[in-house]
């Protein structure tokens, strides 16, 4: 069963999950705590996501049945 039209809300959904799953960038330590401080920028990111703990609760694609019975 081919789709008519493109799940772009779908797709607009995951891609916005999906930058959450990225940590601060590097230099966001330097500007908060100083040159001399050594932090993981896992400390400042705020929205953290893991495919393991959050699921995003999106239906998969609907695929063809390869068999004809």
């Amino acid at each position: 069963m081919v789709l008519k039209h493109n799940q772009k809300s779908k797709k607009r959904h995951l891609d916005m999950w999906n930058k959450r799953t990225k940590w601060a960038p590097f230099w966001t330590v330097m500007k908060k705590y100083g040159t001399g401080k050594r932090i993981h920028p896992s400390s400042l990111t705020h929205i953290k996501r893991s495919w393991r703990h959050k699921k995003l609760k999106i239906k998969p694609r609907s695929m063809r049945k390869d068999f004809l019975g």
